[in-house]
């Protein structure tokens, strides 16, 4: 196996720079200048995105900036002795060790498992000790080596572990009953050192308590679930997490201190002596049984959340599980019309049912396969609305809003109540859901709130409103709608062109760009070749979609001394990805000066919208960009109108670079690699 560590991986005494994101810059150069990374900025991205989420300093003067990443080639660990400190984060000060944790997307399990083993060795105080009396790379070597070579710290303190002093300390009551037990979780979103750290402090600071703590690391080399019969036993439960717990319904009923994973390390007895009160605390939290303690739960969570954020959360999660189901089948539709036409419409149940290869239909094999894709295409198209509406009710109410939402979706299809259908249908059975199951009822019947009454209940109410009042006047809504879309010419139609290219432009991959996307989508299966309003607007939606990652890495080739090194970098990008109509590869632009880039953006969008809305530009494709060029009709235009969006929006960001800025963009070069 490849060694982790080198010494051209370690800085001894170096100035690295004043703030993490110069340090985590300058290890990530010399990983990749050590071959073990295909690219700086790419793995600087990912550390540095992944610092954002959480300071990854630590008590004792320690930072481990830590990520997987795609341009990892190996897995790889880089030193850092600083001088001067800098601030990681950590609640103690600055810090004068780092380690930087690099993994590849698909590391190997073992290699997991050392990098993990690492982290667990910085809350050793003899560790860290050598490591900064170390005079040399080659002692830093020997030092990480030999740690990785020991065996692993156990997660649990032993059953004698609690010395007679804590019996002592209870009394004569003492020696008649037992010491407290404890369980605990650990889990952060890479699974590669925070999970491990939290977990062995946890141990530690138990050990010293006298407290009997079993510790479930839910990390990236593995997870061992803890015995039922430890849980069952438990008095409290820790969960040091950032991310979901797994398995969470083990521990139902139990009293729990819930914190972010850091915690778990920086104050270990805090959380363990909370979780003693908490045992002896009949009404401390708990974990919630599924079904009504666990609604009564995200009820508490959310009671900050206006009903407006509660709206949108659920709306964008019923688009984003959606649009998977209008990629593909938008995609194979549009190949079935390439290779069967139009008329294939018309034709395909018939030629699926009827014929296969050894029978082909009049017209061939090419008629064949159009109408096999055209027929996969619109089945995968009907679980639009379904889908939409069933993840609209899952956002509100969790599993137990999943079916009765898809019920409730499908009476809207059926009712002819499209789109808007669907979203009324998933709101009605996500809010009937999430009443029910509030309902009190015995501990017997809890078992069988999320898996039978809750469904059964909440399809009955929502699927009934929509049949007995709400379908009819929401599919009379979806018609007018339709049919006001369709006879827009001239310049209404330039005018929704606008509108939509502005939306597409506005916050790059967010709600207001959803909202354009999912109105295009949703439309989509109702194009035909005498009603090709849908697809103009799809086209629109996608080809303004395009513009602003294509106009910032245009203006990044146009005027260089206007961007930062990784914007540059960031450019090369942002050709593909604006080709390939992903809108968030302007993001990194925004993000750095959203003033002038968001409304150059807009002003591109807009134009390029106007211009396919005005020539009639039409998609049959709900994703691709240029590489669906088969499915784009007036492709002509269809170009054009993204050509003439990205030069407005290229030149547009360029003028108010230079000359509605206060001061030049910074131009971060990277720390110089010294090997």
């Amino acid at each position: 196996m490849t060694q982790l560590i080198t010494t051209e991986l370690v800085e001894l005494d170096q100035n690295l720079g004043t703030s993490p994101e110069d340090v985590i810059r300058h290890l990530a150069s010399k990983v990749a200048a050590t071959g073990r990374a295909s690219e700086v900025e790419g793995l600087f991205a990912d550390a540095f995105a992944r610092e954002q989420k959480t300071a990854t300093g630590i008590p004792g003067g320690i930072a481990i900036p830590h990520c997987r990443s795609a341009a990892v080639i190996e897995p790889t660990l880089a030193m850092a002795r600083l001088n001067p400190k800098v601030d990681f984060g950590a609640k103690d000060g600055p810090a004068d060790l780092v380690f930087f944790i690099a993994a590849p997307e698909g590391a190997d399990q073992e290699h997991l498992k050392l990098l993990s083993k690492l982290a667990r060795s910085l809350i050793k105080k003899d560790f860290t000790g050598a490591l900064r009396a170390a005079s040399s790379r080659e002692e830093i070597v020997e030092l990480v080596d030999g740690a990785l070579a020991d065996k692993p710290a156990a997660h649990a303190a032993p059953a004698d572990a609690a010395p007679a002093a804590g019996a002592g300390a209870a009394g004569s009551a003492g020696s008649a009953s037992r010491p407290k037990r404890l369980v605990a979780v650990t889990a952060c979103p890479t699974g590669i050192a925070h999970t491990y750290m939290a977990a062995d402090s946890l141990v530690a600071a138990a050990q010293e308590m006298g407290v009997d703590l079993q510790v479930e690391t839910q990390g990236s080399s593995g997870a061992k679930p803890l015995d039922p019969a430890v849980i069952a036993a438990a008095d409290a439960v820790i969960f040091a997490v950032d991310v979901d717990v797994r398995g969470k319904e083990r521990f139902a009923g139990k009293p729990v201190i819930n914190a972010p994973v850091k915690r778990g390390i920086d104050e270990p007895a805090k959380m363990v002596q909370e979780a003693l009160a908490a045992a002896d605390n009949p009404n401390a939290r708990r974990v919630p049984h599924f079904g009504a303690e666990e609604q009564a739960e995200n009820e508490a969570t959310e009671k900050g959340e206006h009903i407006g954020q509660k709206l949108k959360k659920a709306l964008l999660t019923g688009v984003s599980y959606m649009i998977p189901f209008v990629a593909g089948g938008g995609l194979l539709i549009a190949l079935g019309f390439l290779l069967g036409g139009y008329d294939i419409t018309g034709v395909a149940d018939k030629v699926v049912v009827e014929n296969n290869f050894g029978n082909l239909p009049e017209g061939g094999l090419a008629i064949y396969l159009g109408a096999v894709m055209f027929k996969i295409g619109a089945l995968s198209m009907g679980f639009l609305v379904p889908a939409l509406a069933g993840y609209i009710a899952y956002a509100i109410a969790d599993r137990p809003g999943i079916a009765p939402g898809f019920v409730a979706g499908a009476v809207a299809g059926f009712m002819g109540a499209g789109f808007l259908g669907g979203i009324v249908g998933g709101l009605l059975a996500g809010y009937i859901a999430h009443l029910i199951g509030t309902w009190q009822v015995p501990r017997w019947l809890r078992g069988l709130m999320p898996v039978v009454i809750i469904p059964l209940l909440a399809s009955i109410f929502a699927s009934g409103l929509m049949f007995l009042v709400l379908g009819g006047p929401i599919a009379g809504l979806t018609t007018a709608l339709n049919s006001w879309l369709s006879g827009m010419t001239g310049a209404s139609a330039v005018v929704l062109g606008i509108i939509l290219g502005l939306m597409m432009c506005f916050d790059l991959g967010g709600p207001v760009n959803k909202v354009a996307y999912a109105f295009a989508v949703a439309g989509l299966s109702a194009g035909s070749a005498t009603n090709q309003a849908p697809w103009q607007i799809m086209a629109t939606v996608m080809a303004a979609g395009m513009v602003p990652p294509l106009a910032m890495a245009l203006a990044t080739v146009l005027d260089k001394k206007l961007f930062s090194l990784a914007e540059r970098e960031n450019g090369k990008a942002a050709w593909l990805l604006g080709a390939s109509f992903i809108s968030e590869g302007a993001i990194p632009f925004a993000a750095a000066d959203p003033l002038r880039v968001i409304p150059a953006s807009m002003v591109g969008g807009a134009l390029t919208g106007a211009l396919c809305m005005a020539t009639g530009v039409t998609s049959q494709a709900p994703h691709g960009g240029i590489f669906v060029f088969f499915a784009i009709g007036n492709l002509v235009m269809f170009v054009v109108a993204i050509l003439a969006g990205t030069v407005v929006s290229a030149l547009a960001v360029i003028a108010l670079k230079r000359w509605a800025a206060a001061k030049p963009a910074a131009t971060v070069e990277p720390v110089p690699v010294t090997v």
